[in-house]
């Protein structure tokens, strides 16, 4: 008998999968008849987040993200363009009446990828969390059905900027590699890290304290979120879900003296999908 045929997943759920392994672990926990919905939504998010990688120069950028911006509007307009996320998404933003400042929101805070320079300081990189995270944790709440108002908006701010911060550390020697930073200027200065030897990978204690203060700065925000996990509906959970991510992250930086370039770092989490799966089922993201 010949084996049964793999289930095809569709382009944005294939996309997520691929790209965004950490949410497409999140979403499984979501309703069925919202999973492609969610897939849609974080498929765009990846559309937009990847601009900096896939272009040669911040002209060639801010094409891509008006193309972006174009392309909302046509949603909006009941004129999707016909593309393998943007008509997917369309019909998201139908069914869950998606905030479309959102959606914009999500598409201008790329802007500040166009400019290599590092934050000025750590308020700056929160604020950058902020608008490049928060946006994608109140859409996807629209979708599991509940509003991002009251408690559900602060702790949507606050995971945000959480997840946002946690992955920024761990991206830290991508960046690198393309001679790209996000650690604050301010903290690299005070804390004696070199900016040159970041860009060769050269692991210097300077840098494990900076990466150290914007750990706390993330571990701060998550805990900020869960002291209001009581005021949310259970089918909030699957939008909540990188909160634990995050914090599984931060331990193993942590467990590493919090030093972002150390090659432990890189192995992969074996009980990743477990714990979150915990996370789930308890509630207790």
């Amino acid at each position: 008998m010949a084996p049964s045929a793999q289930p095809t997943l569709s382009y944005c759920l294939e996309t997520v999968r691929r790209q965004d392994p950490d949410r497409f672990l999140t979403l499984l926990f979501a309703p069925a008849d919202r999973r492609e919905d969610l897939a849609a939504l974080y498929a765009f998010n990846h559309e937009v987040a990847k601009t900096r990688e896939v272009v040669t120069e911040p002209m060639l950028g801010q094409i891509r993200l008006q193309w972006w911006r174009d392309s909302i509007a046509g949603i909006y307009e009941g004129e999707p363009r016909r593309h393998e996320v943007v008509q997917p998404l369309a019909q998201a933003a139908q069914r869950h009446g998606l905030d479309r400042a959102q959606l914009e929101l999500l598409v201008d805070a790329r802007e500040a990828d166009m400019d290599d320079a590092a934050p000025a300081d750590l308020a700056c990189l929160v604020n950058y969390a902020e608008v490049t995270s928060a946006p994608l944790v109140r859409l996807a709440l629209q979708i599991l059905g509940v509003a991002p108002e009251g408690a559900a908006a602060t702790v949507a701010t606050h995971i945000g900027r959480g997840w946002a911060l946690a992955g920024i550390l761990r991206a830290v020697p991508f960046l690198a590699r393309a001679h790209r930073s996000r650690m604050p200027a301010d903290l690299m200065q005070r804390h004696g890290a070199d900016e040159a030897q970041l860009f060769e990978l050269k692991p210097q204690p300077g840098l494990a304290v900076v990466a150290k203060e914007i750990a706390d700065a993330a571990r701060t925000e998550l805990t900020a979120a869960r002291r209001l996990r009581g005021q949310l509906p259970r089918a909030a959970v699957p939008a909540l879900l990188p909160a634990r991510l995050a914090s599984l992250s931060l331990a193993r930086l942590a467990k590493a003296g919090h030093d972002p370039l150390a090659p432990q770092l890189l192995r992969p989490d074996g009980l990743r999908a477990a714990r979150l799966a915990w996370a789930a089922f308890s509630g207790r993201w």
